[in-house]
Formats: C-alpha cells, structure tokens, sequence
C-alpha cells in the first residue's frame, strides 16, 4: 500500500511502514512540511496514496468537497509513539486495505476502529 504521512506525526512512521514492505513517505520528506492541508490532500491523491493523520481537518476537508480520494486514515487515540502506530495500522490492515483502496475515511481509536466510505455524507445505496 501506498502512505503519505502528515506532518503532525513522526517522519519514522513512514519509515516503520516502508520497513514492512509499503511505499511510504513523509510531508516532511516532500518537501511539503507547513503547507496547507489542501496542498497536502492534493498531493496524496495525485500520487495516489493513502493520507495517514491525527489532524481531523482532513476529515472536514473531505466531507466538504465529496471526493471520493485520498483515503485517510486518522488517528484520535492517546498513542504517539511511531512505532506504536505503525504496530497499530500494520495489525489492521487486512481489515481496513480494502475500504482504503475503494476510498474511505478509516479512524483508528484506543478501542476500536470505525470505517467511513467516501464520499462522506452520501448514501452508499444511491
């Protein structure tokens, strides 16, 4: 799978994932580090990757706008260690590769992990 990690996270989780065989990069490591979250969601769609975050205004971003892309995955639990997370995501991915590879917002917490198919308030039937 393909990752682009936020700024607002460790640049070693993009290593933690690239060290398990994904394709993952940073913001940082783009040369994107302070730009606008816009710029940044632009940039991971183009390069078709899945956002990986703790800043909910990509969430907002992507209700708004009713783009089916990129994907997100964010982060809302208590763990920042990047090792932690990328433990986190890795154990997960059997269950959430499908929704992020058809679009979805995937919200990781310290108990659960909730699904969300984009585009964000549309009817999944219509």
């Amino acid at each position: 799978m393909r990752f682009l990690v936020d700024e607002c996270l460790s640049p070693s989780l993009a290593a933690q994932l690239g060290a398990a065989g994904h394709d993952a990069v940073s913001v940082v490591g783009l040369g994107l580090a302070g730009s606008a979250d816009l710029v940044v969601m632009e940039a991971a769609r183009e390069q078709d990757r899945v956002l990986v975050s703790a800043d909910t205004d990509f969430g907002e971003l992507l209700a708004r706008s009713n783009d089916r892309r990129p994907s997100l995955v964010l982060y809302r639990g208590e763990e920042v260690d990047p090792k932690a997370l990328a433990l986190i995501l890795l154990a997960n991915l059997a269950q959430i590769a499908e929704p992020l590879d058809a679009g979805a917002v995937v919200v990781v917490l310290d108990d659960r992990i909730r699904i969300r198919y984009l585009p964000l308030g549309v009817d999944p039937d219509r």
